[in-house]
């Protein structure tokens, strides 16, 4: 059986979580799948990293789909090879199907969050570099749904979303909370038309014993101070990072001995101007450190060099930042939101992520309570346990095979 992926997210250089997601599965179907084949198709030549991920099986290859624009690269370019040269599988795994797609199709959707929580998105237009193009390219658009959506990035996430829950003859979610998001949403979604997957990890990176050297090395080359405590992801309303500064300011002045700053660890998104100014306004500039993207092979070391893992997500598809800190055994305090409850079970300290100063008092809490680190530590290590790469890998396979 030929399988066909859609590994433009696998292949970007900056990776978060979706792209994550689409590197590993793609990286240990290579380890575990040697019967069937599989084509890799790219909007960008291969990545050293993703041509060492699946070197040692002879069955993947890449396949290169020059495209002249900006966008709609899946709507155009990848909808043409499937009408010429359909794979018998094709594999979505984050982001939306092509116009024209075989029978056996699989998407996944991560999150629905954009549909419950509009306002922790921001709508953009969608790129395009020849002069005029974009006002053709939404009355196209106008055209082509009758109105309903123009070309900008919200949209888009609503259009796909509903193409592929009418047309992919199956939907992988990440988590039972996603699933049962769609069933409450898209009521005429089929319950049983969505196998639900969880993410995993890298456990060869995030595990519990590291050298502590190489702790200081990177705190030092990203000019990190200890104590801190961490939070990764990007820097967005969604996440809840502005609460999360707040919260640091009313941890200080409730308990101005603990003298534990802040990294803020991941790229700039929609809300980042209010991070910013949090951080002005409660004067913070010396308390919150904010190092930008940091590569995979050093992140470990900096959950190993943190005090406790915080997490004030306001919504979530499945959280992998946390299933990193407890298998790294970084005490963990997070928001007390449903998807997080089915990733952490009881491994994890909750907080009510709408009140700034119960998260300061979860904060203050885990910092100071050796005991309850500790406990957090084993439960954290022990829960991580039940997720890998691998065994996300092997369920998705069942769901490429099996019809």
């Amino acid at each position: 059986m030929v399988i066909g992926i859609d590994a433009s997210r696998a292949n970007r250089q900056r990776k978060t979580g979706t792209e994550w997601y689409s590197f590993y599965l793609i990286k240990n179907l290579a380890a575990i799948d040697h019967k069937n084949k599989y084509r890799l198709y790219l909007d960008a030549p291969a990545s050293p990293e993703l041509l060492e991920a699946i070197k040692t099986n002879s069955n993947f290859s890449c396949h290169y789909l020059n495209w002249p624009f900006y966008a709609f690269w899946t709507l155009g370019r990848l909808s043409w090879e499937m009408i010429w040269r359909r794979p018998d599988v094709l594999f979505i795994p984050a982001h939306t199907l092509p116009l024209f797609f075989p029978r056996r199709t699989v998407n996944t959707i991560h999150d629905i969050a954009f549909v419950r929580e509009q306002n922790l998105y921001r709508s953009q237009k969608l790129k395009q570099h020849i002069p005029g193009s974009r006002r053709v390219l939404n009355g196209l658009i106008k055209i082509f749904t009758l109105g309903k959506y123009q070309s900008n990035s919200v949209d888009y996430l609503y259009w796909s979303t509903a193409f592929a829950l009418r047309h992919a003859r199956k939907i992988i979610t990440v988590s039972h909370f996603t699933k049962q998001e769609i069933l409450s949403l898209y009521p005429k979604t089929k319950e049983t038309k969505i196998k639900v997957v969880h993410n995993g990890y890298n456990d060869a990176l995030y595990q519990a014993n590291v050298h502590s050297e190489k702790i200081a090395d990177v705190l030092i080359k990203y000019g990190l101070e200890q104590p801190y405590f961490l939070y990764v992801g990007r820097l967005e309303k969604k996440k809840n990072t502005p609460a999360l500064i707040e919260a640091l300011a009313i941890l200080h002045e409730d308990h101005p001995e603990i003298k534990i700053k802040l990294v803020l660890s991941g790229d700039a998104s929609f809300g980042y101007d209010e991070v910013k100014y949090a951080i002005e306004e409660f004067d913070l500039e010396r308390e919150v450190m904010m190092p930008g993207w940091i590569t995979e092979a050093d992140l470990p070391y900096l959950f190993h060099g943190a005090t406790a893992f915080i997490f004030p997500s306001k919504h979530e598809g499945f959280g992998i930042p946390v299933l990193q800190a407890l298998a790294c055994g970084l005490p963990t305090a997070v928001s007390d939101i449903p998807v997080l409850r089915e990733i952490a079970s009881d491994a994890v300290l909750y907080f009510n992520q709408n009140d700034k100063r119960l998260i300061a008092a979860a904060m203050a809490q885990i910092a100071t309570d050796g005991n309850l680190r500790q406990i957090l530590k084993e439960k954290g290590l022990a829960r991580a346990k039940e997720f890998s790469w691998k065994k996300c890998a092997t369920e998705t396979l069942s769901e490429l095979e099996n019809w």
